[in-house]
């Protein structure tokens, strides 16, 4: 291993020469805290910025292995640590240094939730943060000076402020891991009570706008949320205590009450309840059963051999419905696939909001199932197969649903938001579809119908692009560039970080070349990529170190899967 002086030499060295002599500087260097590691120098200033990893040993960092000794806290640590990083290379580094990306240092930058990222990793004996830097330079030639500076001054208190215990803000350091620690607790809790979600009493579900999802601040119109009596639920965390808020339980949830009183955010604050957030950001106690999958109509979106009959039959022309493939999917055939794949993945707790929904495939009202019969309608709504959904495959359904009543029907609980505050109304519903009976004939059978496994050809995936054998590019958090084709998650709205969307696409090709020539299930194969990612780290999808991973969930890796046009199954 070089010495730090050995490399402030070669960058006197190379000190006004062209850019490609920053070359000679990759390697590893012992500045005596921490270990500095060049693992790619960028081809030119406008080019990626080079890729750079610090390893701080735990005798150094002095971080108590009490904010390690567990998976979560781990994240959470991570987590803590990415952002500290972040703010003070933010602050530190001067990014005018010359052309292009000339004088960046900086890492993966977290949202609201927190994630588990390859950014920086708690091993048993160092902490790594991986991160990037633009070398500068004027033209092509090398700022000798600047890097140096970069290098021997700024980049060590980036380190210091950043990643050792003495420096950091020990409050706020409990309190993140702490908080991440009852949240994954809380979601223990919610699946013995049974229930699909839970929020506490005082979170803040709406945020800023609808491009900041940072809180709503605005107290004269920030309502918290308060859980009707009769949903009110005790859960006891390990640091915060106890906790008090709306238990869903399993079932069929309706969402239902006037427009812009809350429903839809309600269902956002559900949708995000998955992931863990940080302290703060008002969702903390907001829990959602892991396997929730939103569900929307995509009219145009690609399907490939989905059995798609318990919703849709006698389709013109003769179409096969069990085996559904096409280009350019309806409304109501995307939506009933958009069901179909995520049950075959394995999600247990499906959302809808109304109006992302194609109005064919949620209702038939019984006007026009007497206009239109039944045998010359392909569509068998929603309505008809969501308590069978729940009854053979144990799949729950929160609907927000504010223009037809007809659901209350086969609701189980209905809740009513009324200025932005949740009212259980759900022995007024049953009492108005008692007393208004809809007399609509019930057009799904008593079962809910067959969900297939498609195994994947593996001839189909192919990532190759002009001379590149592989070309894969997460463009931004809903577009992943694979090969000539361009996979389009416009509608996957639980993704929260473009560094999933990266994961994601570097996963399909590591499910591609591992899993696709086996014979195995769809479900099977990205299982399998999962179990790999859990066991072996985020590492396994890329030939080298890379610090802008997240983890994705196996939901949206399938959906990304589904959604490649060239994606085919037996």
């Amino acid at each position: 291993m070089n010495t730090k002086e050995e490399l402030r030499k070669i960058l006197y060295r190379i000190n006004g020469k062209g850019y490609k002599a920053y070359k000679d500087i990759e390697g590893f260097y012992d500045f005596y805290d921490y270990i500095l590691t060049i693992e790619h120098v960028q081809g030119d200033p406008f080019a990626s910025p080079s890729r750079i990893t610090i390893k701080v040993a735990h005798k150094k960092s002095k971080f108590p292995v009490t904010y390690y000794n567990t998976k979560v806290k781990k994240i959470a640590l991570s987590d803590f640590l990415t952002r500290e990083f972040y703010k003070n290379a933010k602050m530190i580094a001067k990014s005018n240094r010359g052309i292009g990306n000339s004088g960046i240092i900086t890492i993966d930058d977290p949202g609201q939730e927190v994630l588990e990222r390859s950014s920086v990793l708690i091993g048993k004996e160092f902490i790594e943060a991986r991160f990037v830097m633009g070398l500068p330079a004027s033209g092509r030639t090398i700022l000798g000076k600047e890097i140096e500076i970069m290098l021997f001054k700024e980049l060590p208190q980036i380190v210091h402020m950043s990643l050792l215990h003495a420096n950091l803000n020990q409050k706020k350091l409990l309190e993140h891991v702490q908080s991440i620690e009852d949240q994954e607790y809380l979601h223990k809790e919610i699946q013995k009570l049974d229930f699909v979600g839970f929020i506490a009493d005082n979170s803040i579900l709406p945020r800023r706008s609808g491009i900041d999802d940072r809180p709503m601040t605005d107290k004269s119109k920030l309502i918290l949320f308060k859980s009707p009596p009769s949903l009110e639920v005790k859960i006891s965390l390990p640091h915060k205590g106890e906790i008090i808020g709306m238990g869903i339980p399993k079932g069929i949830t309706l969402i239902v009450g006037g427009g812009f009183h809350g429903k839809s955010t309600l269902l956002n604050a559900l949708e995000k309840g998955i992931y863990f957030h940080i302290p703060g950001d008002g969702r903390e106690y907001i829990a959602t059963d892991r396997t929730t999958v939103k569900i929307k109509a995509e009219d145009g979106r690609y399907v490939e051999k989905v059995n798609i009959s318990p919703f849709i039959n006698n389709l013109p022309f003769g179409a096969n419905v069990s085996e559904f493939s096409t280009e350019n999917a309806s409304g109501s055939t995307s939506q009933a696939a958009n069901i179909i794949e995520a049950v075959e993945i394995g999600t247990k707790v499906i959302l809808i909001d109304e109006d992302t929904s194609a109005t064919n495939f949620m209702i038939r009202d019984v006007r026009m199932q007497e206009l239109v019969a039944k045998h010359k309608e392909p569509i068998t709504p929603f309505i008809d197969k969501v308590r069978s959904l729940y009854k053979d495959y144990n799949v729950s359904t929160v609907l927000v649903m504010g223009g037809s009543g007809d659901y209350f029907d086969v609701a189980d609980t209905v809740i009513m938001l009324d200025n932005y505050l949740p009212q259980d109304v759900t022995p007024i519903a049953k009492i108005i579809s008692e007393k208004h009976k809809t007399e609509r004939i019930c057009e799904g059978g008593d079962r809910f119908g067959k969900i297939s496994s498609r195994i994947p050809l593996n001839t189909n995936f192919n990532p190759k692009k002009g001379k590149k054998m592989v070309k894969i590019e997460a463009k931004n958090l809903r577009k992943i560039i694979y090969g000539h084709e361009i996979i389009d998650l416009n509608n996957i709205d639980q993704l929260v970080s473009i560094s999933q969307t990266r994961a994601i696409g570097d996963a399909i090709h590591y499910y591609s070349k591992k899993y696709t020539n086996r014979g195995i299930c769809l479900r099977e194969g990205l299982e399998r990529v999962m179990r790999d990612i859990e066991e072996l780290g985020l590492d396994i999808l890329s030939p080298y170190k890379l610090g802008t991973y997240a983890k994705p969930r196996i939901f949206d890796l399938a959906a990304a899967v589904n959604r490649l046009r060239t994606f085919k199954v037996k």
